[in-house]
């Protein structure tokens, strides 16, 4: 079984894990039948061994990890990788792969044209 570990940097802010609890809220209803955990890097006890953790409790063999960034900096070239070859000995019967950023997307120009024209 497949399943999605959306990993985030992480905010020291307190509303920061409900915020993203809503959104992923919002694309589980666009994917009900996909699998969806979140962990950030930082700041936050929501880690990625304790996403894979919750994936493989829920019998998933083959993970993908989205990173909700939108460029490629040291925390994807490094730090991420580095934390799932952390984890992957406790999961030997787990394939994990990391995807491609938010990076260049029209819809998250559209975004920021929505923003700009309501910013006052």
């Amino acid at each position: 079984m497949k399943g999605i570990l959306v990993v985030a940097h992480g905010n020291r802010e307190k509303e920061t894990g409900a915020i993203f609890d809503t959104i992923l809220s919002m694309v589980k209803v666009q994917l009900p039948e996909t699998t969806i955990e979140y962990a950030c890097l930082k700041y936050s006890d929501r880690t990625i061994e304790k996403g894979i953790e919750a994936l493989a409790a829920r019998g998933i063999t083959e993970i993908t990890i989205v990173p909700y960034f939108l460029f490629v900096g040291k925390h994807l070239k490094v730090d991420l990788p580095y934390m799932v070859a952390q984890c992957a000995p406790k999961f030997p019967e787990i394939q994990i792969t990391i995807g491609e950023v938010l990076g260049i997307d029209q819809r998250l120009a559209d975004i920021l044209v929505d923003r700009i024209n309501n910013s006052g």
